[in-house]
């Protein structure tokens, strides 16, 4: 009997039906009374069934016209059911390709963190993402991720310098930043997420559009205090309340990088001997520092607080120390826009040139610089600890000198 809509509600007994109107096209009826469409046909010397979809969503009129479609096909010498497979298949990979920029970042941080050389720097990747790239395009699929989109982030109004991009206002860290798009991009890649160039690549990409780190820091200097402002500085910072207040002043008697004081750690600190060792894989040049303590910077280390469980020296509100803007927020409730954290360390280096007799090869090694060329380095294998002692200790009398500049006293030359 022909198939009509009629008969075909009617039909409950597990079982094919077929439609004579329509070559190949059988109603089934399942035990359990779902009711389907399927195409017979042969391709090849092969019997095939194509199923062409539930009654519920096609009715029989529908499902003729689908077996007529796919009839086409096979007179053509294509398999529906190979197409079908296909497509499946493509909307399988572009389903696993529907990973957003965060959602790659968290994954790649999260199999990479045992590679961070230490806690700190594996923080600094999710802190920077969360700073300048997920309010960008943290949202958008990585496959959807281009050069425009890069280029929004790293050109991003730096949020305290009205007017200037990341780029240019905070360069190292900016170009960190693009190196871990970089990083999350290619290992999107190798995961196959995506395809195609990298759009946070520099060589032969962005460096045509954005200028070399390197060209913008010859020209942006870092703000600087005058040496005959610390001591009443320091004084006033002294009274302020507050962890960033202290690593502030620690950095500034200690002369270091904020990255370095940020990362320091309590296996680094050493107060009987009053010293700290900051290990190669912290520091810029790559080799272990050893840095001397005054009395004051001892000081400030004893009355920090600490917590079970947390290795950081410095502990603010997240949960593996401070930021890198902590001590810069210092600078500018205090009113002093006009300089840096990283400022003081030429603060430091004017100290020992105009008020001291420190050779400059001590004053260099104290600010962790690499001295002179290889073979100079070659015959230079200590570090030149015990001066630098009282070079430290001079300059932390310096600091905590409060008279008048015309009253300051001459530092002692280095004996």
């Amino acid at each position: 009997m022909a198939l009509n809509t009629k008969r075909v509600a009617k039909l409950n007994a597990p079982g094919r039906y077929r439609d004579p109107e329509t070559r190949g096209l059988y109603l089934q009826v399942g035990r359990t009374g779902t009711k389907s469409w399927l195409l017979r046909y042969e391709l090849n010397g092969r019997e095939r069934f194509h199923g062409l979809g539930s009654l519920d969503d096609f009715s029989l009129k529908e499902a003729r016209e689908r077996a007529r479609a796919a009839r086409q096909k096979i007179a053509d010498g294509v398999d529906p059911i190979d197409v079908r497979r296909a497509e499946r298949a493509a909307c399988a990979a572009e389903a696993a390709k529907a990973i957003t920029f965060e959602e790659a970042a968290r994954q790649y941080y999260q199999q990479n963190e045992p590679r961070w050389r230490n806690r700190k720097a594996a923080a600094q990747f999710l802190s920077t993402m969360q700073d300048y790239v997920f309010p960008v395009f943290g949202g958008v699929s990585v496959t959807g991720v281009d050069t425009g989109l890069v280029l929004k982030a790293l050109e991003r109004e730096h949020p305290e310098r009205p007017g200037r991009g990341i780029w240019m206002a905070i360069p190292e860290t900016a170009n960190r930043v693009r190196g871990r798009i970089e990083n999350v991009l290619d290992w999107a890649t190798t995961r196959g997420y995506r395809d195609g160039e990298n759009p946070a690549r520099w060589r032969g990409h962005l460096e045509n559009v954005l200028p070399a780190r390197g060209q913008i820091q010859r020209v942006e200097h870092h703000p600087a205090m005058p040496c005959f402002e610390v001591p009443a500085f320091m004084a006033a910072l002294a009274e302020r309340d507050g962890v960033s207040a202290q690593a502030l002043e620690f950095t500034i008697l200690t002369a270091a990088r904020t990255g370095e004081v940020i990362g320091a750690t309590w296996d680094e600190i050493d107060l009987d001997g009053m010293v700290w060792t900051v290990p190669a894989g912290r520091m810029k040049a790559g080799k272990e520092h050893r840095v001397p303590l005054s009395g004051r910077a001892c000081e400030i280390l004893n009355s920090l607080p600490r917590e079970k469980g947390n290795p950081c020296v410095f502990i603010g509100p997240r949960a593996n120390g401070l930021s890198n803007m902590a001590m810069s927020a210092v600078l500018k409730r205090m009113g002093r826009n006009d300089v840096t954290v990283h400022g003081f360390r030429s603060t430091f280096r004017d100290w020992a040139a105009e008020l001291t007799g420190y050779p400059n090869h001590v004053v260099e090694q104290a600010l962790a610089h690499t001295i002179g060329n290889a073979v100079e380095r070659a015959y230079r294998r200590g570090d030149l600890f015990e001066k630098r002692v009282r070079l430290m200790t001079d300059w932390s009398r310096f600091c905590s000198n409060p008279a008048p500049v015309g009253e300051m006293v001459p530092i002692r030359a280095a004996g």
